[in-house]
């Protein structure tokens, strides 16, 4: 059995953070495991409000001894980390184990926010995490944080910011999100391995409000990689497994609605 493991938040509603993971990792085949790291609750007195408790630095320790030194693991991804010794641990841990299978999603906001968690903790992350992933998969808003370019608003931005990223230390850049540019007609992302530019596109999905697809898509990236796909290729089955899985998405209340991750068996994606 192939082992991955996230090291991210927990959505107490299950459609995000490593609830997502888990389920995504499940979908490829994989033995899951989760360093949890916070922990997000949301308020239906106040229209589904965010808020976030960082799990103490001790517990969090502890589980990386769990998930890393007790079990090992073929590849590894982290979400939303939300304090400094989180992003210490996940650099200290990932070299002592030399995971080289890393995924950076770089989780700077909430769904339906617009402001990052923690705007001071983008330079840590940029610094430790970044020149240790694999592949980086920022959405637009975080690739504007992490290239210091405000304003992304063209596929040529989109490639610009990459190229800063990619110079930061990551080897591969996924950035997400080019759905939202201004008179998109399909969900366009960018891959960036350093020489060149891969335009990955699928058909535009309505899913405002829709979350968990940054987390599940990181998650399937990880996944690929684990079970030996090259970047590019990983990352081109996480396209075709989120689409699947925003096309089957649902209501989960008036507020949000997750993916639906079982989706991809309607087309047999791995045969």
């Amino acid at each position: 059995m192939i082992k991955v493991a996230t090291i991210a938040g927990s959505d107490a509603s299950g459609g995000a953070g490593l609830e997502a993971d888990l389920k995504t990792f499940e979908e490829y085949g994989l033995y899951g495991m989760a360093a949890v790291t916070v922990i997000a609750t949301m308020d239906p007195d106040t229209n589904w409000g965010h808020k976030v408790f960082p799990v103490e630095e001790t517990a969090l320790r502890a589980q990386m001894e769990t998930v890393f030194k007790g079990v090992g693991m073929t590849a590894a991804k982290s979400g939303m980390l939300g304090t400094f010794y989180a992003v210490d641990l996940t650099s200290e841990y990932l070299k002592a184990y030399k995971i080289d299978h890393y995924v950076l999603d770089p989780v700077m906001v909430c769904k339906g926010a617009d402001e990052a968690l923690n705007p001071e903790l983008n330079s840590a992350i940029a610094q430790k995490l970044l020149p240790l992933a694999e592949v980086a998969t920022p959405n637009i808003f975080e690739a504007e944080q992490l290239s210091g370019i405000r304003g992304i608003t063209s596929i040529e931005k989109m490639k610009e910011a990459a190229k800063i990223i990619y110079d930061t230390g990551a080897r591969n850049v996924f950035i997400k999100g080019g759905s939202k540019l201004p008179g998109a007609s399909k969900a366009l992302d960018i891959f960036y391995d350093g020489k060149n530019f891969e335009t990955l596109e699928a058909g535009l999905i309505k899913t405002s409000w829709t979350h968990g697809a940054g987390c599940t898509t990181s998650a399937a990236i990880a996944a690929g990689l684990a079970r030996g796909l090259s970047s590019l290729d990983a990352v081109a089955l996480a396209k075709k497994f989120i689409t699947q899985s925003l096309k089957n998405s649902f209501a989960l209340n008036q507020w949000v609605g997750p993916g639906n991750p079982s989706a991809w068996r309607k087309d047999s994606l791995f045969t």
